[in-house]
């Protein structure tokens, strides 16, 4: 992938400007940047004593189980569809 394909694209996550570089259109980063900041925000008032460095951990722990869980769930479609046409 060459770089003029690449979008660069400056975001503002709980606070710190960060400039992410994907193939992803502007408005697809801005949109996971939002969802992350959201995030962060969403465990800092839970949780207000936590150091930026170990809410970002936090924060990476509860979207990497979300994940895990809607992979699953997916699995489980795709085990039942496969089934439904059998």
């Amino acid at each position: 992938m060459s770089d003029d394909t690449r979008n660069r694209v400056t975001v503002d996550i709980y606070g710190q400007p960060y400039t992410i570089v994907g193939a992803e259109s502007a408005s697809h980063i801005r949109q996971v940047a939002s969802m992350v900041d959201e995030k962060m925000r969403e465990i800092s008032v839970k949780n207000p004593s936590l150091d930026t460095s170990k809410l970002a951990v936090l924060t990476a722990v509860n979207t990497i189980h979300d994940y895990l869980k809607i992979q699953e769930q997916l699995h489980q479609l795709q085990l039942k569809l496969q089934k439904e046409k059998d």
